[in-house]
């Protein structure tokens, strides 16, 4: 049996205040591991990876963006899982796909509580919804790339691997000017070696990891999104979390309260490290 502490019955209550998302909720984007070991199947990507139509895509393209590039931090490993644990930040990362009202309601509630995350967006979910590359933007949010079909990247050979790097990059590159400021490999925690090098060669110095894994894609609830994030984050940490889901939404005005109660600022993967 689950020991429900004080603390689960505060975070559930105190979750259950904020937004409630509805509609359809996408795949998750990290390995789920069964007690066997196995990994669980992740749904497949509802959007087709084709290009958006030419008139969404001229109306997402209407005002320019100043959206900023890649930046290689010398100082920092090819893979980047956490920040300096010197500094009192920390960075909320979100697998972007799924529902855009979801999506929109956390970036909403982010911005309320002074916060700015880091949005990997799947490139099929741009051309479905090339509006939500400026909302991201004009939050001061960070953009990046989480490939174009969110398929098991490491599994692919060399070509078909790149293609989908330079799929989603392309995406950015039409809708914001730029092709983003970060590459995270899709259903992985960390990219293999090849896929390493192939977002280097695409103009991305570094591949972004994370060291808290919240699991809201496994929809726990509220409280277990909280306590999962919450048991693990420090100085320095990027926590991974995904648009697309209803436990994501209700768990954040909780998350960010405590962190503010911490002193952990959410900012930025690129203020985080830079």
């Amino acid at each position: 049996m689950v020991r429900v502490t004080t603390s689960d019955r505060r975070f559930a209550l105190r979750a259950g205040a904020g937004l409630v998302a509805g509609g359809a909720f996408a795949a998750a984007c990290s390995p789920f591991k069964s007690p066997s070991g196995a990994v669980a199947p992740h749904a497949p990507a509802s959007a087709s990876p084709g290009p958006a139509s030419p008139t969404r895509a001229s109306k997402a393209t209407a005002r320019p963006l100043a959206a900023p590039a890649p930046r290689a931090f010398p100082r920092q490993p090819a893979q980047i899982s956490h920040g300096p644990r010197g500094r009192s930040r920390v960075a909320l990362t979100f697998h972007g796909q799924g529902e855009p009202s979801v999506a929109r309601a956390l970036l909403g509630e982010a911005e309320r509580h002074g916060a700015r995350v880091t949005v990997l967006a799947v490139g099929s979910w741009l051309d479905e919804h090339p509006d939500l590359a400026r909302r991201i933007l004009d939050g001061g949010h960070d953009l990046g790339n989480h490939t174009q079909r969110h398929l098991d990247i490491n599994a692919m050979p060399a070509a078909e691997a790149a293609a989908e790097i330079a799929g989603c990059a392309e995406r950015l590159r039409r809708l914001t000017g730029s092709i983003g400021t970060w590459f995270r490999p899709s259903r992985a925690t960390r990219a293999s070696p090849l896929v390493e090098t192939l977002a280097r060669r695409a103009g991305y110095p570094h591949v972004l990891s994370y060291d808290v894994d919240s699991l809201d894609f496994t929809s726990p609830g509220a409280a277990a999104v909280a306590r999962n994030i919450l048991g693990e984050i420090r100085d320095g940490s990027v926590v991974s979390l995904h648009f697309g889901y209803a436990d994501t939404v209700a768990a954040l005005p909780a998350v960010l309260d405590e962190l503010d109660r911490r002193g952990l600022r959410a900012v930025t993967t690129t203020e985080l490290i830079g």
